[in-house]
């Protein structure tokens, strides 16, 4: 890990010194854990206890948090933020690859801009477009005419069929998928037919999708990631999906076709969200939602029944599959009471 002098980290991250400058910190590290040469954060002040046994060289918190601390200290408005900063300065992240390896294949009708990297075994099909600083990991297939903007890195085994735009400094995580077919067919009596996926997928700057998620091309018009979205590992975005900026979508997500989510919404790990209708800006689905209507209200929105001790849960399924007898006995009820009336 690359070591940096405590008074220019304060300068880069913008926050405030208290303490000895020339410390030098060579990595980060939870509180718990945190030793001499170390730096680490307080996010939240119910901890701010911890401070007392904590080993590390220095601490980034807030000037409220400044009196629990006997190091070196770093005063920020948003603690958790400029930890996130600070990672990036301190990241030890491998690039993908480096320089264009030997084995890898590629046509001689892809354009391939300045310090461009492709790993070992990548193929590299006709017509592609890789910008500047483009880092293409060992394994990748990049499809025929597919466009990958400026600074943007593919992991190890991604796979980016045909006619494929990927904006600037993009990530994508190993195992993912981007434009395979959408799941669509039509009936002719009991068989299926395949209708073709003439549509592409276009992601926007600065996306970030993680490993084994899968984003099927449109069916005619184009499915559409936003700028700035952010997508968790082993999510299905089926064809002609649209997500808006700034989304963030966490593990395990099924989106089905032709969805609209706007910007600024987050998706809770594991929902599941219906297809053909829209989600206005700024909703937040809570983990396991389940969405089969559109949202139209910006909020937080939540579904399911939470965890029980299986006894409980056996009642409480037991009185939902009762509800509507029991509601035709409610009524009932209310109409004898307001006869007597």
């Amino acid at each position: 890990m690359p070591s940096i002098r405590l008074a220019d980290l304060a300068q880069q991250l913008d926050a405030e010194l208290h303490g000895d400058g020339d410390t030098v910190i060579s990595g980060i590290a939870s509180m718990q854990s945190a030793q001499n040469g170390q730096i680490t954060f307080l996010a939240n002040s119910r901890y701010r206890e911890q401070l007392v046994d904590c080993a590390a060289s220095a601490v980034v918190l807030t000037q409220d948090d400044l009196p629990w601390c006997r190091c070196a200290a770093l005063i920020v408005k948003d603690p958790y933020l400029t930890y996130a900063r600070m990672a990036q300065l301190l990241d030890t992240t491998p690039q993908p690859a480096k320089d264009i390896a030997p084995s890898a294949v590629i046509d001689p009708t892809a354009q391939l801009g300045s310090d461009v990297a492709i790993g070992a075994n990548a193929v590299i099909e006709a017509g592609v477009i890789l910008g500047n600083n483009v880092v293409i990991g060992a394994g990748c297939f990049v499809g025929k005419n597919t466009r990958i903007g400026a600074g943007t890195r593919l992991w190890a085994n991604v796979t980016i069929y045909h006619n494929i735009d990927i904006g600037v400094k993009c990530l994508i995580q190993s195992g993912t998928v981007i434009g395979a077919d959408g799941f669509g067919y039509a009936n002719d009596c009991g068989n299926w037919v395949k209708i073709p996926q003439l549509g592409a997928v276009v992601i926007g700057d600065r996306v970030e999708i993680g490993a084994c998620t899968t984003i099927d091309r449109g069916a005619l018009d184009n499915t559409q990631i936003g700028n700035g979205v952010i997508i968790d590992n082993q999510c299905q975005i089926a064809h002609n999906v649209v997500i808006g900026d700034n989304t963030a979508v966490a593990g395990g997500v099924i989106m089905a076709g032709s969805l609209k989510i706007g910007r600024y919404c987050m998706i809770g790990g594991a929902s599941v969200i219906n297809g053909h209708m829209e989600i206005c800006d700024k909703v937040t689905v809570t983990g396991m939602g389940m969405v089969m209507r559109p949202v139209t209200e910006p909020g937080v929105y939540s579904s399911g029944i939470p965890l029980q001790p299986n006894k409980t849960w056996r009642k409480t399924a037991a009185l939902v599959m009762n509800i509507d007898e029991m509601s035709k006995r409610l009524k009932a009820i209310e109409r004898k009471v307001n006869n007597k009336d």
